[in-house]
């Protein structure tokens, strides 16, 4: 313990035993508890330490809970490594005389004696200073001395905000103590902002002929001829559903059946043939150099390219012949395959673990230098929290040390503690519960979750719906719907995603189950992109994309406000970065405000905090600049709002002052 105690510093997992993560350019809070014994004042410093161990870039704290002595600043690291950070706590005189010099001025207590105390202070404060800070306090100093004036006006030389300006860049610091430096790693921008798209390669550019019956596989040249589409819409990440060989043995029909038709071409998830293993591509689809093609053409669009990783076989995988221990063999010598009932996946042997660690670790880490030397530069795990945890954070750790530029992201719809620690173990990104939060309550309270201090491990990626996921509100909402799981998705979370077909409003369930009748995993799917505009969510798509690219706000996660309203169908929420956090140099704030009825206006009243608007005088009003529509409005702390969804959805408003 110091002299000057400082507790529960904040991010710190397990007492640094895993860093906490941050992006390039992000706002990282830092908290602490700073107190000390008695009635003298305290403050804190929030020190950044770069990769090479040198103190990056310090900032004064602000008491965010009066009473309580918790402090925060926010700092902002430059480049990817491994940082470090540390919270500086620190007896302040000035604060201290600042308290109490007017108190006995005003009582008539030892005038003098504090007035020369004050003096004395700012001119040890102005020694190390040099240039208009040091004559800020030096003339302060002065005119604290001097005799001639009344009591007041000499007090109130000391007490200017020019003066506490320049103190608050140059404080005295007395009995400092140091919290340690705990860890902190830094990713490339993407690991926290991204917008993907997610496609099945074999469904672009496949053809039914109507004589024979036959289906003919899309390829990877056909879905390169999408990708500028995909660019239109305005997303980062092109994410390709496992593009192996597929087995034969069990292969699934249509809607997870195991009657196969002719030309069924079995899920892509269930991976391994006499063609190859998790290493090689399906033949129906092309080759390496086809594959290298498309990623060259994503990124001349300005996209990168993402491909699932899915750690499991078909029974024709490569693996089961030659390393049969790798799975769970039944009393009945069988091998197990994987069901998550009701589900049974006959297709599919999950691999075991336990029995050849090693073997098995070496075989990964060998398919993902395949693909990463192939170009793809992120990675969409397919249900990590079947596989143990041990083995992730070996296996990532060892991916950031030799290709710090790729991202991990963690579809792991499971319990609480499996999906964080997934996340503090070393992935990067992770899907989360919004798919399922529908309602106000649920949904302002899962923003304020994710956003506060467990966005310090574990960041949210947003999807409406995936391959897998239809759930009941997109199933009933329609279009209106569609477009406000959209709104919300892509403002509320940095990261967020889309499943193909989410322009064509795909909303027919299989009956009885939360996916698509039709389920791409097991048939091809090609689509008529030109039915898409008319419905107007390829539009919004692209509108929402602009947005999040022209706001820096929104590309940050701890920065969200959730404001209150007076009907229980409107959500209101904002983003604010302030001026001297911004990659521009200007505050930029955002306000979102959605009807989350897919079937009825709704209107009322919202009840704004300004403060949390970068707005600090209550009584303002400000110039409310609708970015979806283009409408502008005056708008105070309390404007009336009406969302109708079958004409809009949602106001998106840039915050700008009078």
């Amino acid at each position: 313990m110091g002299r000057i105690p400082v507790v529960d510093v904040s991010p710190v997992v397990e007492a640094g035993r895993w860093p906490a993560k941050a992006a390039v350019g992000e706002a990282v809070p830092i908290q602490a508890t700073v107190f000390r014994e008695g009635h003298d004042a305290v403050a804190a410093t929030a020190v950044l330490v770069d990769p090479d161990g040198r103190d990056h870039a310090k900032a004064l704290m602000v008491d965010i809970a009066p009473g309580l002595d918790r402090y925060e600043a926010r700092l902002v690291p430059d480049r990817p490594g491994r940082w470090g950070f540390r919270v500086e706590g620190w007896s302040d005189p000035y604060g201290t005389w600042s308290h109490g010099a007017p108190l006995k001025v005003e009582a008539g207590v030892d005038v003098e004696l504090m007035l020369a105390e004050g003096a004395r202070l700012l001119e040890r404060a102005a020694e190390p200073l040099v240039g208009a800070a040091a004559t800020t306090l030096t003339d302060a100093a002065t005119a604290l001395r001097d005799g001639a004036r009344p009591a007041q006006a000499r007090l109130a030389a000391g007490l200017t905000d020019a003066v506490r300006a320049v103190l608050a860049e140059h404080p005295v610091r007395e009995l400092l103590s140091a919290s340690p430096t705990y860890p902190l790693v830094v990713d490339r921008t993407l690991a926290l902002s991204g917008a993907w798209y997610e496609i099945f390669p074999r469904s672009i550019g496949a053809r039914y002929d109507e004589a024979t019956g036959a289906w003919s596989s899309g390829t990877l040249r056909t879905a390169a001829e999408d990708l500028p589409r995909i660019a239109d819409l305005g997303f980062d990440v092109v994410y390709l559903t496992p593009i192996h060989p597929i087995g034969t043995t069990h292969r699934k029909g249509r809607n997870n059946t195991l009657e196969t038709r002719p030309g069924d071409p079995g899920s892509p998830y269930a991976i391994g043939s006499p063609d190859g293993g998790h290493d090689a591509i399906d033949p129906t689809l092309g080759t390496f150099e086809d594959f290298d093609a498309f990623v060259a053409r994503a990124k001349d669009l300005g996209m990168e390219i993402a491909l699932d990783l899915a750690l499991q076989c078909s029974p024709d995988h490569p693996w089961v012949t030659e390393h049969p221990e790798w799975f769970t063999t039944r009393l009945d010598g069988t091998i197990a395959y994987a069901e998550n009932p009701p589900k049974k996946y006959q297709d599919i042997y999950p691999l075991n673990f336990d029995n050849d660690p090693e073997g098995i670790y070496a075989a990964v880490r060998a398919v993902l230098q395949v693909w990463i030397d192939h170009g793809v530069t992120a990675f969409r795990v397919d249900n990590p929290h079947t596989k143990p945890l041990s083995f992730w954070e070996r296996l990532l750790a060892d991916i950031r040390a030799a290709h710090p530029e790729v991202v991990f992201l963690s579809e792991a719809f499971t319990r609480p503690a499996m999906m964080l620690n997934l996340a503090r173990i070393g992935f990067h990104q992770s899907y989360t519960y919004f798919t399922w939060r529908n309602t106000k309550e649920e949904l302002a309270e899962y923003l304020t979750e994710v956003s506060g201090e467990h966005g310090s491990w574990m960041r949210p990626s947003f999807w409406p719906t995936t391959h897998d996921i239809l759930t009941p509100f997109m199933q009933t909402g329609g279009a209106a719907g569609f477009a406000i799981r959209a709104v919300l998705a892509a403002l509320g979370s940095p990261t967020w995603g889309i499943y193909t077909g989410y322009e064509l409003v795909e909303d027919v369930p299989r009956p009885g189950v939360e996916e698509q009748i039709d389920n791409e995993k097991y048939e091809f799917k090609p689509r008529d992109w030109s039915q898409a505009e008319p419905i107007g969510i390829a539009a919004l798509l692209r509108d929402l994309n602009t947005i999040r690219r022209a706001h820096p706000a929104l590309r940050q996660l701890r920065n969200l406000t959730v404001h209150p309203t007076s009907d229980p169908n409107l959500l209101a929420f904002s983003r604010h970065l302030p001026a001297d956090l911004s990659p521009t140099g200007r505050a930029d704030t955002v306000l979102v405000v959605v009807n989350l009825d897919p079937h009825g206006a709704h209107d009322g009243t919202l009840d704004l905090d300004l403060h949390a608007l970068g707005i600090t005088d209550a009584e303002s009003r400000f110039v409310a600049h609708d970015v979806l529509s283009q409408e502008v409005y005056a708008w105070d702390a309390h404007p009336w709002v009406r969302l109708d969804p079958y004409q809009r959805v949602a106001h998106v408003i840039q915050v700008e002052r009078v």
